[in-house]
């Protein structure tokens, strides 16, 4: 019997390949992956390196294209719309945060988070008050005008993440977001993003560290370009707040 969604499913994948090489150097980075991703989830993707799960990370974000099968995004084919529809889908939809932080080193921290407005034709006062908006959000309001080499490892991702956010997209990508922090770093990117989450955006993370899946409603371990196995954290919701209370969480086999 099919799985009946209970939630709109934001992205769906069928037989997704990705082939690199040619003739005795041809290997697949994915090798069929089927899945479905509802609103409002919470994924973590773990596995061994190269396993695919950066691979499959980028072809979500329309940063790299599958060799087969089917990516359908809000049940619309990515491979129908144009290199223009996607850049615009990459801008307004999808919203990146990676590792290495990427911020521009010649740019202050609040003309980094306004850059992505710069591409929607925003006037320069406009894109550097909504940029401060969001950076009050990750109570960065006081580091506005610091440049990246003054931030420490924790900042500079919050500040990735006000990036990725400033466009108000309902989709996260992070790829590894705290490999590069300490603990106490680490801690304080995954509350952001665990918060994002409690707000409804759909978060699809990457990360080497088991302990950062006690952060998402569902866990996906890949190996050889396949999903090895998918479970779901089930999340109890109190009746009376009606909020997520951390801790209590039940895992049953998707």
């Amino acid at each position: 019997m099919a799985k009946k969604h209970t939630k709109p499913v934001v992205i769906k994948l069928k037989g997704l390949k990705k082939r690199y090489g040619i003739g005795n150097a041809e290997h697949y980075a994915l090798d069929g992956v089927d899945l479905v991703i509802e609103k409002g989830e919470f994924i973590a993707i773990m596995g061994p390196s190269g396993c695919g799960k950066t691979t499959l990370l980028n072809i979500l974000g329309l940063l790299d294209r599958p060799t087969d099968g089917d990516y359908l995004l809000d049940k619309k084919p990515v491979e129908e719309l144009s290199a223009a529809h996607h850049a615009r889908i990459r801008s307004e939809q999808i919203g990146f945060v990676f590792q290495n932080f990427n911020l521009i080193p010649r740019l202050t921290v609040i003309e980094n988070v306004a850059l992505p407005l710069t591409y929607k034709g925003m006037r320069k006062m406009k894109r550097l008050k909504e940029a401060s908006r969001v950076l009050k959000n990750f109570h960065l309001q006081e580091r506005e005008y610091y440049m990246p080499n003054q931030l420490s490892g924790g900042q500079s991702q919050r500040v990735a993440i006000a990036r990725a956010l400033v466009n108000n997209p309902s989709i996260i990508l992070a790829d590894e977001p705290t490999g590069n922090l300490d603990s106490r770093a680490s801690h304080i990117v995954m509350e952001e993003l665990s918060d994002l989450h409690r707000r409804g955006n759909t978060i699809i993370m990457v990360t080497h560290n088991p302990k950062l899946t006690t952060y998402a409603s569902r866990v996906i371990h890949m190996l050889d370009g396949k999903i090895a196995s998918d479970t779901k954290i089930m999340v109890e919701v109190t009746s009376t707040t009606d909020k997520i209370p951390l801790g209590i969480k039940k895992k049953v086999a998707a």
